[in-house]
């Protein structure tokens, strides 16, 4: 009674201080301790302040409330002292903790620590400024609340809530706690729309912010129409902000080749904040199942990666029918990358894509583009790679792990470990405290490379495992030392470089191969050749000279029209040569060749480490003048601007590349036949945007009727054939995209001259602006290729490969869009691998139809499914397997 009447007359002694009665604005701060007993103190006489009362003795009253209350209002605040209530009217705004309220009519009863919140009617009598009440990160709309500050429980009526990824909508509402609701008549839905256009109507439901939502009897709406079957009986949506543990619902459909399936099906660990683990798992009722793992990992400024296994076991048919066939595959990919504050002088990485060569073609569903992708794609590497710099010092050093594979020969090479150890550059007769001009010994540079590697190539993946490490696998050190001597201009014009090259190979086995008449297992190309492999330390080495020189010539030519664009053009001219000479490492004193006499008496020649990961000293003595000659033709052209530019503003050029064309050739002065090398011309230019590459390579000898080449220039030779060489081979290639102009915005076109808008004309007719956006690119590619041997009917053919590829979107509405992509072989006059997608966004659902209209994959799928996540089985789908082709 006494703490009731006291508070009272705080109030009002506290609005009187205040000054007004109707007022816009204020706060009721937070109550402290009175020592005095049964004393009224105005703490702040610019705001409302009702500060606690003390009993007699040693109790002390509980205050009113546990913080301020700040709050305003657009329109008016009215006080009812009489019943402790306040009365905002107008986009009025109550802040309590973390607690806001907006609303146009509020009514805040301090009594009972109570908040009344609704709507307004505007002038077309509208309700308008309904509650949006704010808890922390908890947000709501609704048409009418009632919230008691204390118990934080209150009663909503027509209320709007996110809840994670979807939305909570509800008839009546009962806040019970600070995060738990009980809501009767709901709606659950991922579709953000005011009146959305599918939800799952639930009789009853309990919801707990950030956790979870259990439903009782529920059925699914779509577009107003109730879909009572089937119905659900309880519901449970995980509604977590943070990812969670839990059961992965599978996918189901039939296949006619491998039965009906549930795919995708399995769990989810949610370990902690920096690890992850999913396992899924496909199964078939005729016998094919697959198992696959995916965990994703993190530390923050440190390092962070991915890795997925997956194995697979498929059976077609049954025993004992012809086409009954098993085929086991497993892909193995792994990402893994350091943070580059981590460590600067320590990296670690991984790419890794292995799989087996059936494992890509067998578990493509064909129904996305990485799909697409993977089914196209026949090579595959992987590296993984780490690196170690030394602080202060020249020195570095690289492990590696390496790995590639071809799905069409299902070959597969290895690199386990290539180690790398290396010194850049130095000077090492420079003088560190110098005087005077720089000598010319100070300029001589050297580097150090030393690579380790055991590697084996080309071998099938069922035999892999097979291959022993001494027999099979190859292994060497490489030694490499390179030395830079000072460079040196001649006439000012010309720059010479020269330089010495020292490399050394170290294996661990060399072979001797020999002639045995006797021999038993001789095959046609051998031909009683044995090779014998010797165990035992063997080097050998090589080393070179080389000189290079190059210079620039320049040309220009001004042109006279002064109303020209072009202004320029500069035609560059960029020689080089380079000498090299390498002694004969096939003599007798180096041992790095050998020899033996076949059946006919002929010498034949072999190299003793010709199987050698790093190979061996060539055959042969070697004196050759290499030849480039680069030209670049380029335009100074005025840019062309929209705006009219002013009488100081200088005009602005940019530069054009019209053509780049580069031939190159070399000389061996030393051989006694075929001196010249094919000579090789490439060229590239751009043709409006399109991109052009061309090349060929000319052999400037003459063949016999058999296609054996012998040493005589084409140019000396009677037939009169071309003097340039024969054309060996050569390609061409070119793309082109095309897109659609980009739509200009209606209010630029309709303002006149002054920038004001242009008025329509009451008798000009409307028209709808059919606008499709579209884009189509084509790429061309051409091979020519001619051996000069005749095939089986006496004719020399040349190989000639033809090919368009074709790609486009079209956007036929702004929800429609259509996708295609083909292959069409020129010279077989058919269409190789083609895709064409359709799809059309339904604001809250997708619906996609994929199609591959002829070939071995050919197959389609239709989908429609909600676009969220969340839903993502709420779903319709139709396909059919190219296994069933």
């Amino acid at each position: 009674m006494i703490k009731n009447l006291l508070t009272n007359i705080l109030f009002l002694v506290a609005l009187s201080s205040f000054g007004q009665l109707n007022q816009k604005s204020g706060e009721i701060p937070v109550p402290v301790k009175v020592l005095a007993k049964d004393s009224i103190s105005i703490l702040n006489q610019d705001s409302i302040s009702v500060a606690p009362v003390t009993q007699l003795a040693d109790s002390v009253a509980k205050p009113v409330l546990e913080a301020i209350i700040t709050y305003s209002a657009v329109d008016s605040i009215i006080p009812d002292f009489e019943n402790q209530k306040m009365y905002m009217y107008k986009k009025g705004v109550i802040n309590y903790q973390s607690i806001e309220l907006k609303a146009d009519y509020i009514m805040l009863d301090l009594a009972k620590k109570e908040v009344y919140a609704e709507g307004l009617p505007d002038s077309t009598g509208t309700i308008v400024g309904t509650p949006i009440f704010k808890d922390g990160n908890e947000e709501f709309e609704s048409s009418t609340l009632r919230y008691n500050f204390e118990t934080q429980k209150g009663i909503i009526v027509d209320v709007k809530t996110t809840q994670g990824d979807g939305f909570v909508h509800s008839d009546l509402t009962k806040k019970i706690s600070k995060d738990e609701f009980v809501l009767e008549k709901g709606k659950y839905t991922t579709c953000d729309a005011e009146h959305p256009h599918f939800y799952l109507r639930m009789t009853k439901a309990k919801v707990i912010s950030n956790k979870k939502i259990i439903t009782g009897p529920a059925y699914m709406v779509l577009e107003d129409f109730p879909i009572y079957f089937p119905m659900i009986p309880f519901g449970y949506f995980p509604n977590s902000t943070t990812y969670t543990s839990g059961i992965l619902i599978p996918t189901y459909g039939e296949e006619q080749g491998r039965g009906f399936f549930l795919r995708e099906g399995g769990y989810y660990w949610a370990a902690n904040d920096h690890f992850d683990l999913a396992l899924r798992g496909d199964i078939y009722s005729k016998g094919s199942w697959a198992t696959k793992l995916h965990t994703n990992y993190k530390v923050r400024y440190r390092y962070s990666g991915s890795l997925d296994f997956s194995y697979n076991l498929n059976k077609y048919s049954e025993e004992p029918l012809p086409d009954a066939k098993t085929t086991r595959g497993f892909s193995l990919a792994w990402s893994h990358s350091q943070d580059s504050k981590a460590n600067p002088n320590r990296t670690f990485s991984a790419s890794v894509n292995l799989s087996t060569s059936s494992f890509d073609k067998e578990n493509t569903y064909m129904n996305n583009a990485t799909s697409v992708q993977t089914y196209l794609q026949t090579q595959k590497s992987s590296s993984v790679s780490y690196t170690k710099k030394f602080e202060n010092s020249p020195f570095n050093l690289s492990l590696n792990l390496r790995h590639s594979q071809n799905s069409r020969d299902t070959t597969i090479s290895l690199s386990l470990p290539e180690l790398t150890f290396n010194m850049t550059k130095i000077n090492p007769f420079k003088v560190k405290n110098r005087v005077g001009a720089v000598k010319w010994y100070e300029k001589i540079s050297f580097s150090y490379s030393g690579n380790i590697k055991n590697s084996i190539a080309n071998v099938k993946e069922k035999e892999i495992l097979k291959q022993s490490l001494v027999r099979d696998w190859q292994n060497g050190w490489r030694h490499s030392i390179p030395i830079s001597l000072p460079s040196f201009n001649l006439f000012k014009y010309i720059n010479l470089s020269p330089s010495f090259n020292y490399s050394e190979r170290w294996y661990t086995n060399y072979i001797n191969k020999r002639y045995d008449p006797n021999s038993t297992f001789a095959s046609p190309r051998e031909d009683h050749i044995q090779t014998d492999t010797v165990y035992s330390f063997r080097r050998n080495y090589d080393y070179s000279y080389s000189l290079s020189t190059s210079t620039n010539i320049y040309g220009m030519y001004t042109m006279r029209n002064p109303n020209s664009r072009i202004k320029a053009i500069r035609h560059k001219i960029t020689p080089s040569a380079s000498f090299s000479y390498t002694p004969d490492f096939g003599a007798k004193k180096f041992g790095f060749w050998g020899s033996y006499v076949d059946g006919s008496g002929k010498v034949n020649y072999y190299n003793h480490f010709e199987n050698g990961v790093f190979g061996s000293a060539g055959m042969g003595e070697s004196g050759a003048i290499s030849f480039n000659l680069n030209n670049n033709l380029e335009a100074k052209v005025l840019e062309v601007s929209d705006s009219i530019a002013s009488k100081d503003e200088k005009p602005k050029y940019k530069k054009v590349k019209i053509i780049d064309i580069s031939a190159n050739t070399s000389y061996n002065m030393i051989a006694d036949s075929f001196k010249l090398s094919p000579i090789g011309i490439s060229a590239r230019t751009t043709i409006k945007g399109i991109s052009v590459n061309m090349g060929a390579n000319l052999n400037p000898y003459m063949v016999d009727a058999k296609g054996t080449v012998y040493d005589e220039y084409v140019w000396n030779h009677k037939s009169g054939l071309n003097k340039l060489g024969r054309l060996t081979n050569a390609n061409m290639s070119f793309g082109m995209n095309f897109d659609s102009k980009k739509e200009k915005s209606t209010t630029e076109d309709n303002k006149d001259k002054t920038g004001g808008e242009i008025p329509v004309k009451s008798n000009e007719i409307e028209y709808v602006d059919f606008n499709m956006p579209w884009s189509f690119r084509f790429d061309y590619s051409f091979y020519y290729n001619n051996s000069y041997k005749p095939n089986s009917d006496g004719k020399v053919k040349p190989t000639i490969n033809q090919s368009l590829n074709f790609g486009g979107r079209l956007s036929l509405t702004e929800k429609w869009s259509m996708d295609m992509n083909t292959n069409f072989d020129i010279q077989a006059m058919k269409f190789s691998f083609t895709t064409v997608n359709i799809s059309r966004t339904l604001h809250c659902w997708t619906m996609s139809f994929n199609f591959v209209p002829f070939g071995d994959r050919k197959s389609y799928s239709f989908n429609l499914s909600a676009s969220s996540a969340m839903l993502r089985d709420l779903k319709i789908s139709k396909q059919s397997s190219w296994r069933d082709n």
